[in-house]
């Protein structure tokens, strides 16, 4: 087995654990075919890892925070954002609302699926993209293995979060 499908089989038995924890019903996962349509309508691939998350695991509902952001909501977040004032990048869709306007993005561009952090409350879009994880993987096995900043015990002074360079030249 491969760290992608281990990393697939231990996100899902997480989610197992907590749907059964907490009595609530699974996520279920995309149909066949969704996937492959909604990059169409994106117009550009989906990070075969998050791919395999909303086919295998589940259409959001799961992860940190307030959880993945269910694939046509994630869509939706996109072109609403391409058409605001942010400006938002080419190619980065949110995965996970974060609270407080925030929202994890996935750039599915990049040959990790680096995670970015989309922070919007200071109000400056030059501002408002930093770096959060070198890649998907990385971030949810932070989120397995509660390393993450998502964790409840998190210390702002513990991490260091860069700008994302890149913004100007994606939007």
């Amino acid at each position: 087995m491969n760290e992608t499908e281990q990393l697939l089989e231990q996100v899902t038995e997480r989610v197992r654990d907590s749907v059964r924890a907490h009595g609530k019903p699974p996520p279920v996962p995309l149909a066949a075919g969704e996937a492959d349509r909604a990059e169409r309508t994106l117009g550009f691939a989906l990070p075969p890892l998050l791919a395999a998350l909303y086919t295998r695991v589940g259409d959001g509902g799961f992860g940190p925070e307030y959880g993945l952001l269910p694939l046509r909501r994630a869509m939706a977040e996109y072109e609403a954002g391409r058409a605001s004032a942010w400006g938002w990048p080419e190619g980065v869709l949110p995965l996970a609302d974060l609270g407080c306007g925030m929202y994890a993005c996935v750039d599915c561009r990049s040959d990790t699926a680096q995670v970015l952090l989309f922070e919007p409350n200071p109000g400056d879009r030059d501002l408002a993209w930093y770096h959060h994880s070198p890649g998907l993987a990385r971030w949810l096995r932070d989120w397995l293995d509660g390393t993450g900043w998502f964790r409840e015990e998190w210390d702002e002074d513990e991490t260091e979060t860069d700008l994302w360079a890149e913004f100007s030249s994606r939007t």
